[in-house]
């Protein structure tokens, strides 16, 4: 009985030298395969290629902060609000803290409680054990006594709408010393400047940025967008905007990248101000905004 192994033909032998390229040195082959970026022989498609390099590109960001924290960010806790099936989560802790022993630990929060109870299933499958899975809103996780009083990374990929904002309330509560925000669905600025369009269209021409109701979206978006970057350098942060990835991979594309530096800016308080007066928006900075 011949008990070699047959060659793998040419397609298969290519398609292992493609997944070589995209898996990082020690990555978990499984884990990949439990997400579904892998299919369960191990292959590799279009869509799941474009998901991976989104989250890869993402990582790339997030352990350049990691590793500008005291023991190169070994010891670091990092919380994923509205973390759905954790992709990043997973991948930052396998890429990231699965090798190192200085304690970190990975906070995933989450609304749907499949969602969590799959989460929490497949981290204790792979034996990852420094992963929690929160069954939480981003609001409710500030007062969660499951998470601890400081937390060094808050990340939150398309959090949607106020969501964002929240996250950013959360990290500052936890005295993050970094924010990594992708923000989506920014609505509620718009649903203001709709309700306060006729007045400012008589007040002034700027307005006219406004006036059609795809204008309003749009402005609304980028607006809520400068109005977050103000307010966390208001509040001791320094900001940097970039792009996520490129424009055909995803159109919720602006990633925020926020490090703590303690120097509260004066100047971006003001501007904060002057902006929500200008547009206003002056109820959001009792809420949202609020520098009290």
């Amino acid at each position: 009985m011949n008990t070699k192994t047959a060659p793998k033909t040419n397609k298969a032998a290519k398609a292992d030298a493609e997944l070589a390229e995209v898996l990082r040195p020690g990555q978990s082959v499984e884990l990949l395969k439990e997400l579904h970026i892998l299919t369960r022989e191990g292959r590799l498609n279009q869509d799941s290629r474009r998901k991976l390099k989104q989250v890869y590109h993402l990582f790339q960001f997030i352990e350049q902060l990691l590793r500008e924290l005291p023991d190169e960010g070994a010891g670091a806790t990092l919380a994923d609000h509205g973390a759905g099936k954790s992709y990043l989560g997973f991948i930052i802790y396998d890429l990231f803290f699965r090798a190192r022993s200085g304690g970190g630990h990975v906070y995933g929060i989450e609304t749907r409680g499949e969602l969590v109870e799959r989460s929490r299933e497949l981290a204790k499958r792979l034996g990852f054990e420094r992963m929690s899975f929160l069954n939480l809103t981003v609001a409710e996780s500030a007062q969660s006594g499951e998470l601890p009083a400081q937390i060094d990374v808050v990340t939150a990929l398309h959090a949607c709408d106020t969501a964002t904002d929240d996250a950013i309330a959360f990290g500052l509560a936890k005295k993050a010393r970094c924010m990594v925000l992708v923000p989506c669905c920014q609505a509620e600025v718009a649903a203001c400047l709709r309700e306060t369009k006729a007045l400012a269209l008589s007040r002034t021409p700027l307005a006219e940025l406004w006036r059609h109701p795809l204008h309003t979206r749009e402005i609304g978006s980028q607006l809520t967008n400068v109005l977050r970057c103000l307010y966390l350098e208001a509040n001791g942060y320094s900001v940097t905007v970039t792009e996520l990835v490129g424009w055909e991979h995803s159109m919720k594309n602006e990633l925020i990248l926020a490090r703590y530096t303690g120097q509260r800016k004066a100047s971006a308080a003001a501007r904060l101000r002057e902006l929500l007066a200008q547009f206003g928006l002056d109820r959001l900075g009792d809420t949202r905004f609020s520098l009290a």
